[in-house]
């Protein structure tokens, strides 16, 4: 072609049965037209013109310049009608309405290029040109000689505008020859040129993805922590105080940490370093503290859910008992059969119920009990006591389980009287449901009579538990009487001792010493008086004792002195204010007094 840019086409699409109606709306809704088939039947019952189906092209008015071929929207209520299109050099009379659409190959990706089809043979490239550069800016047309060409727009809604020239017949001015008539057949056409455009436009719409998703998580990353400071006197005097302050402790010991990796610990700083490590260790006995009061609030929590349980557990209690006072045939006797079993049922579930409520706080008290010290174990006569309570308690739950179930085999089996009395007057169709009722009713009873042995078993057990328990407790009330009557043996025993020693005693209260402890020291300052002749100060003679006993104090000694007058003479000595007092030995003298 002169002046045309030469196309890279891969195949000449194919004309094929349209089976479907989609690229005729397609191409139609492009347009800015409302889908409409051959016999003026809408395509899309909810179509909206403002929408086009074809990602990336923009919706089309097809009042917009260029499109002078294209009529405007029809609406839905009126059959689509195509019109003849006047040009200079020719005219395109549009196809029977009746007849199907001109079917369409598939659209290949980025298409830019139509093929055109059904040329007249003297027509030209300036008269394809007029036709169809009304649809949009052409960028190259490539003719054949076989009368079809390919055209290249410069977008791709420009081939959908192309594609509703489809079926319309052309005729070259007013001549009636075959060669300057035809049939149009437009369709999409493969070009390596659209494919590579295309290709580069997913990956520049690829690229804005990644960048634009790359922003979204820089935006959402957590920011980076700030870069550790170098070490110097100045930050280690911060660091050293933000290390005392609990909330910047976690910044200051990451600072601390990064210091010593680095290597700035040296002999100029070790005493800094040692002051902050130490600052770090005091935070330890903080921690610890705080545990301690997070433990406390635990354990309060946990003695208020013990309680709460507790309270929960007796409520249920209660609520059994008055199952059980029910069940009783006293009252039991006056519910009807649907009353019975509601109370049965709801009785069974509060049991059910009140047993998982009394296993978790068993559980409880069981985690205390084994954390307990060996300190804190109770004495076993308390043990065999609570036992023993516990056993009573038991044994008068079992009575009172046994009763109820007597009670409630009497009501069974009165009921299996009535239903043995009814029986004769029922009719022939209600025996083979009361025969049921009557085998029910038996194998109840047959587990209530089980379950009867079960708990007198149990019973006559706790019996001979609790008379264990009995014998025991005589055996330890029988020792302890023995352990006492020989308390009082001994009492009598250390009495007439007291009254063997009472006379020696008695002369031993008499002397001035009263003790063996004061008979030596009397021996003692004694030697030490023989050999001071002239004397000596009550101090020195302590100074000379506390050597011996360091508990030996001034007033005791000279308490002893002043009650022995025959083996010790206070004198005095010197004037005025050299005044001193001296004890000496008189022993020998004093003697021969006595």
């Amino acid at each position: 072609a002169d002046g045309g840019t030469n196309l890279n086409l891969d195949s000449i699409p194919m004309g094929l049965p349209m089976s479907d109606p989609t690229a005729w709306a397609t191409a139609m809704n492009n347009l800015g037209m409302a889908p409409m088939g051959m016999t003026g039947q809408p395509l899309l019952p909810d179509f909206d013109p403002a929408l086009g189906m074809m990602t990336g092209i923009p919706p089309i008015n097809p009042m917009m310049p260029g499109l002078g071929i294209v009529p405007p929207p029809i609406p839905p209520d009126m059959p689509a009608v195509k019109e003849i299109i006047h040009c200079k050099s020719c005219t395109l009379f549009p196809p029977n309405p009746h007849l199907p659409p001109p079917a369409t190959r598939e659209r290949p990706p980025g298409c830019k290029t139509v093929f055109v089809g059904g040329l007249p043979e003297n027509g030209t490239e300036q008269i394809i040109m007029e036709v169809f550069e009304q649809c949009g800016e052409v960028i190259a047309i490539r003719k054949s000689k076989k009368n079809f060409c390919h055209i290249r727009f410069a977008e791709e809604f420009m081939v959908d505008k192309a594609l509703y020239l489809s079926g319309y017949r052309i005729r070259l001015g007013s001549s009636t020859d075959k060669k300057d008539t035809g049939r149009l057949h437009v369709d999409f056409a493969q070009a390596r040129d659209d494919l590579y455009e295309w290709e580069c436009k997913q990956r520049m719409l690829a690229r804005e993805e990644r960048h634009r998703r790359r922003l979204e998580e820089e935006r959402f990353r957590p920011p980076s922590p700030p870069p550790v400071v170098h070490y110097s006197d100045h930050e280690c005097s911060i660091v050293a105080e933000k290390l005392k302050d609990d909330t910047k402790f976690l910044e200051a010991i990451q600072t601390l940490l990064t210091w010593i990796e680095r290597g700035e610990v040296n002999r100029r700083t070790a005493n800094n370093f040692y002051s902050m490590i130490q600052s770090a260790n005091s935070h330890i006995r903080r921690l610890v503290n705080e545990k301690a009061a997070h433990e406390k609030e635990m354990e309060e929590a946990k003695e208020k859910f013990k309680l709460a349980l507790s309270g929960i557990l007796v409520q249920f209690e209660q609520i059994v008992a008055v199952y059980h006072s029910a069940s009783k045939q006293k009252a039991w006797d006056h519910f009807t059969k649907a009353q019975r079993k509601n109370i049965s049922v709801w009785c069974k579930q509060a049991e059910e119920i009140r047993n998982i409520h009394n296993d978790e706080l068993m559980g409880i008290r069981r985690e205390e009990e084994m954390e307990m010290s060996d300190e804190e174990i109770e004495d076993p006569s308390e043990m065999k006591e609570t036992e023993e309570s516990a056993l009573v308690s038991q044994v008068e739950a079992l009575k009172e389980e046994n009763d109820s179930l007597r009670w409630q085999l009497d009501a069974y089996r009165n009921e299996v009287e009535l239903l043995k009395q009814e029986q004769g007057k029922a009719t022939r169709d209600e025996d083979t449901t009361k025969e049921q009722q009557m085998k029910l009713l038996q194998q109840a009873l047959q587990g209530m009579q089980k379950h009867l042995l079960k708990v007198q078993d149990e019973y006559k057990k706790r019996e001979a538990e609790l008379e264990k328990v009995k014998e025991d407790k005589l055996k330890i009330e029988t020792l302890l009487e023995n352990l006492k009557e020989q308390e009082s043996s001994t009492s009598r025993v250390c009495a007439c001792s007291q009254e063997k020693e009472s006379p020696a005693e008695k002369t031993l209260s008499n002397s001035p010493v009263k003790s063996e402890r004061e008979v030596l020291l009397v021996g003692i300052i004694s030697t030490f008086l023989h050999v001071h002749p002239f004397g000596a100060s009550i101090e020195y003679i302590c100074s000379y004792l506390q050597r011996l006993d360091s508990k030996i104090c001034t007033a005791e000694v000279e308490v002893l002195m002043t009650r022995l007058q025959n083996t010790f003479r206070q004198e005095l000595s010197g004037v005025g204010a050299s005044l001193e007092k001296r004890w000496k030995f008189c022993g020998f003298d004093g003697l021969k007094m006595t």
